[in-house]
């Protein structure tokens, strides 16, 4: 941070404070000892999602955990689970310092983690994410489960 005063590159942090949205610093000019305030404000990049028809829109964590829900209607999972496996699936894609991801990577995250909870509802939201249209579809992930399960 250059000082306002003589220009100088160097400074200390002398007192530090969280404002909203911000962080006040008051800094103190290593060559010239002028005291002066910097605020930093968190630069929030929003994640985009490239959806199967090429339009893109921001990444709706409400949106879901609604369709989570919908996957665990009358399953024996807490809602708390299903915002923590959210949250676990936005830090993730954050993360990988990725602006933009497709709906087929957010849709694969989502049923990696769904197969952990809950066996119905990785089903249930198997078949809506890969527009199952007929029950070989069902067969084969149920088949696939069983394996990953005898493992």
């Amino acid at each position: 941070m250059k000082c306002p005063e003589c220009g100088c590159d160097e400074s200390k942090v002398i007192d530090s404070r969280p404002t909203e949205n911000k962080v006040r610093r008051r800094r103190e000019c290593i060559n010239c000892a002028f005291r002066f305030t910097t605020y930093e404000i968190i630069e929030e990049i929003p994640l985009m999602v490239i959806k199967r028809d090429n339009t893109i829109e921001p990444f709706d964590r409400e949106k879901l955990v609604d369709r989570l829900c919908r996957a665990t209607v009358k399953r024996p999972v807490k809602l708390e689970n299903l915002e923590n496996m959210v949250e676990e699936i936005a830090t993730e894609l954050k993360n990988s310092l990725q602006r933009e991801v497709t709906s087929e990577k957010i849709g694969e995250l989502v049923l990696h983690k769904l197969k952990e909870i809950d066996d119905v509802a990785y089903i249930r939201f198997a078949s809506v994410y890969r527009d199952f249209n007929d029950v070989d579809s069902f067969m084969r992930i149920i088949s696939e489960l069983k394996d990953d399960k005898n493992k």
